[in-house]
C-alpha cells in the first residue's frame, strides 16, 4: 500500500515555537522531526513499501517520486523551502494525479497530510473550498473522494485546544469525512515540543504502520513472515450479528500453533539459515502454481509469486471472502485432500478428466433464459416476432402464446405497463385487418390475447400475477 506524504510549507508553518525557553524552533522543524521518525521506522519495518513526498502551499511540488529509498526522502526534508498561503484543494488534486499516473485507480493508498491546522485565507482556502462544494460544475469538482481507495491521516502540528478556538477542527473533520472517513486526525498532546511531536507520530505508527508478524506453517515446516500491508478486519454484511474477522498471527498456513513464534533471527534475515518461506516462494515461482493458505476458522486465501521486474519477485497473498466455500467451483475447502486418499483417481488414469468445476445444485438465475431489453431494437424484435406469429394463426398458436407470455413476464418484471397496453392495441388492429380467407379461430385468439394483456396492464393482482400464463382460448371449429 503506497504512501504519499503531503507536507505543508506555507508561511504559517514558520511560526516560532519556544522549546524549554532556550532554543527556538519553527513548527516546520517539529513536522520534519516527526516525519524523520516515521521514515526511520518504515526503513526498518516497511522496506518493501513505496513512499512519495510532496510539498504544498498555494501550489504543489513533487519533491521525491514513489521510492523505497528513505535516505532520499530524509534528504529532501532537510532542504524544504518556505512559500506562501495554504491551499489544500490544489495539493489534493496533485495527489490524485500522482497516484493515478503511478498506480491507477484500483490500488489503495495512504495519504499523510502534515499541517499546522491553518486553513488558508480567501479563495483557495479549505474553508472556501468546503463552502462552495455544492455550487460547482463537473469540471471543477472537489478532488475528494479520490477514485482510488484512500486512508487519510491528518497530522496537526498544534494541540486540540488551539484548533478548537477556530473552526479548523470542524473543517478538518469534514475533509476526513469527504475522503471516506477511513483515517484519523492526530493532534499534539500538551505543549508544542519534540516530545509531543514524537508522541503524535508514534500514535500514527501504532495505528497504521505497525508491522504484522505471522507464522507460516506447512506440516512440520514453518517460517516467520511479515505481511505488507497489514491485513484489515473483514465484516460480513449478511451475518445477523456482524463481527469483524481478523487474521490471527498463530493461524496462518495450513495448520495452527498454540504459541507465538519468535521474530526472525538476524541469521535468518541474512539468509544464512534454511527458510521455508524462501523454499515455498521459489517452488511456486518455478512451477507457476499457487498454494492455499488458512488464515483462521473458515477463512482462506492463496499464496503465489508475482514479479515486479525481470529480477525481483514477491511472495503475494490474496485473501478470499470468509466462509467454507469462497470459490463455488472448488466446493468446500475442507473437503480437499491428496489424490492418494481417494477411492479412485478423480483425474482418471491418463489425466483425461477433472472433478472441477463442481456443478451447482441450483441452476443460477443468470444461466436461465431471461428477457433483457438494452436497446430499443431488442424490444422491437420481440414485438415483431409476436405479430408474425399472429398472422399465421391458428397454425402458430403455441408459438404465438409462448412469445406473448415471455414479453408479458418481462413487462411485468420491469413495471412496463404501457408496453402491455400497446401490444394489446396492436393485436386488436391485426384482428381488424384479417383477410376474409383467414381462419375464424384467428380472430378469437387475437381478441382473447388483447383482452388479457389489457387486464394485466391495469396492475390488478388478479390478472397481473407474474407466474400466470395466458392460455389459448378453447374454440370448436369443424370443417
Amino acid at each position: 500500500m503506497p504512501t504519499v506524504i503531503l507536507m505543508d510549507v506555507s508561511l504559517s508553518m514558520t511560526r516560532p515555537v519556544s522549546l524549554d525557553g532556550i532554543e527556538e524552533f519553527q513548527r516546520k522543524n517539529l513536522a520534519v522531526h516527526g516525519l524523520n521518525m516515521l521514515f526511520e521506522h518504515m526503513a526498518s519495518n516497511y522496506r518493501l513499501e513505496f513512499t512519495a513526498l510532496m510539498a504544498f502551499s498555494s501550489l504543489w511540488e513533487l519533491l521525491v517520486p514513489f521510492t523505497r529509498d528513505y535516505n532520499a526522502l530524509q534528504e529532501a526534508l532537510s532542504s524544504l523551502e518556505d512559500y506562501d498561503k495554504t491551499c489544500v484543494e490544489s495539493a489534493l488534486n496533485g495527489v490524485n494525479n500522482l497516484v493515478q499516473q503511478e498506480w491507477g485507480s484500483a490500488c489503495p493508498c495512504q495519504l499523510v497530510l502534515v499541517t499546522d491546522g491553518s486553513l488558508g485565507i480567501g479563495k483557495g482556502s479549505l474553508r472556501h473550498s468546503l463552502q462552495t462544494l455544492k455550487h460547482r460544475g463537473d469540471d471543477k469538482k472537489f478532488p475528494l473522494p479520490f477514485p482510488f481507495p484512500t486512508k487519510l491521516f491528518i497530522m496537526c502540528v498544534a494541540n486540540a485546544e488551539e484548533l478548537q478556538m477556530t473552526d479548523a477542527m470542524d473543517n478538518l473533520e469534514e475533509l476526513l469525512r469527504l475522503s471516506g472517513g477511513d483515517g484519523q486526525i492526530f493532534t499534539m498532546d500538551g505543549p508544542l515540543c519534540m516530545k509531543s511531536v514524537q508522541g503524535m507520530f508514534g500514535r500514527l505508527i501504532d495505528y497504521a504502520y505497525s508491522p504484522f508478524h505471522a507464522v507460516l506453517h506447512c506440516g512440520n515446516l514453518s517460517s516467520d513472515v511479515q505481511v505488507f500491508p497489514r491485513p484489515e478486519p473483514v465484516v460480513m454484511d449478511e451475518e445477523v450479528e456482524p463481527m469483524p474477522r481478523t487474521v490471527n498471527v498463530d493461524e496462518v498456513g495450513t495448520g495452527a500453533t498454540d504459541e507465538l513464534e519468535e521474530e526472525p533471527s538476524a541469521s535468518q534475515m541474512a539468509g544464512k539459515s534454511p527458510n521455508f518461506c524462501v523454499l515455498l516462494h521459489g517452488s511456486l515461482k518455478v512451477e507457476g502454481m499457487v498454494a492455499l493458505v488458512q488464515l483462521g476458522p473458515e477463512w482462506y486465501g492463496m499464496l503465489y509469486s508475482q514479479a515486479d521486474s525481470k529480477k525481483k519477485s514477491n511472495l503475494m497473498m490474496s485473501l478470499f471472502e470468509p466462509g467454507p466455500e469462497p470459490l463455488p467451483w472448488l466446493g468446500k475447502i475442507s473437503y480437499l485432500g491428496p489424490i492418494s486418499e481417494a477411492a479412485e483417481n478423480p483425474y482418471g488414469e491418463d489425466d483425461s478428466k477433472s472433478p472441477f468445476p463442481l456443478q451447482p445444485q441450483v441452476k443460477r438465475s443468470y444461466a436461465q433464459n431471461v428477457t433483457v431489453w438494452i436497446k430499443a431494437s431488442g424490444l422491437q424484435t420481440d414485438v415483431q416476432k409476436i405479430l408474425r406469429n399472429a398472422r399465421k394463426l391458428p397454425d402458430k398458436t403455441q408459438t404465438f402464446y409462448k412469445e406473448l407470455n415471455r414479453l408479458r413476464k418481462a413487462a411485468l418484471a420491469f413495471g412496463f405497463w404501457e408496453l402491455l397496453k400497446g401490444v394489446a392495441d396492436l393485436l386488436e388492429r391485426e384482428c381488424t385487418m384479417l383477410p376474409d380467407s383467414a381462419h375464424p379461430d384467428a380472430a378469437f385468439q387475437l381478441s382473447h390475447a388483447a383482452q388479457q394483456l389489457k387486464l394485466a396492464s391495469t396492475g390488478d393482482s388478479q390478472y397481473a400475477a407474474f407466474d400466470h400464463n395466458i392460455v389459448p382460448m378453447h374454440t370448436d371449429f369443424s370443417s
